[in-house]
């Protein structure tokens, strides 16, 4: 879906070529890329382009995601959705100079919202790599509990890691919300 979300700090968007750049700096971080499954280390220019250029935004809610702006910087991160083993996942990802910052968490809670509002899905799923403490802490921030664990490729560090799996529900996020 081809939409844009503002919160208090921040635009959420769908990414633009002119992003590659910055996609490319902020994910060619090992402190980065470690902690996430899907991304490659080293990460170049040309993967960001490529990355881009199958950028689809007519994708269905459960395929969206959104490029994390904050205004006189540019891209700084990036949340969104896709399929997975435990049913569609929200994943998302900051560029280290923005840690520690309370956006992601914001970021997260705009792009929820918007999930449970365009959908009628009754929960979605996420989680992190065992090590990866901070994104524990915002997911049990926006009200994820932990339902397991499992294991995950992480392709910057090319094996498998213990991924401690995570359940949001409708219920408890408008509970949160009401």
């Amino acid at each position: 879906m081809d939409v844009s979300l503002a919160t208090r700090r921040l635009t959420l968007r769908q990414p633009v070529l002119a992003d590659a750049e910055r996609l490319a700096r902020h994910l060619d971080n090992f402190a980065v890329s470690g902690n996430l499954s899907r991304v490659p280390y080293p990460y170049r220019l040309a993967d960001a382009k490529a990355w881009i250029r199958s950028w689809d935004p007519d994708r269905p809610a459960a395929e969206t995601g959104f490029v994390i702006d904050l205004p006189g910087e540019g891209l700084i991160g990036h949340v969104g959705f896709h399929p997975d083993e435990q049913g569609t996942v929200i994943g998302y990802w900051l560029g280290e100079p923005y840690w520690n910052r309370g956006l992601m968490t914001e970021a997260a809670s705009a792009a929820l919202g918007w999930y449970f509002e365009t959908t009628t899905e009754p929960a979605i799923g996420s989680g992190v790599f065992h090590f990866n403490k901070a994104s524990l802490a915002i997911q049990k921030k926006l009200g994820f509990t932990e339902t397991g664990s499992s294991s995950r490729l992480c392709l910057a560090r090319g094996e498998e890691v213990r991924h401690i799996d995570t359940r949001l529900t409708r219920a408890t996020w408008e509970a949160r919300h009401a």
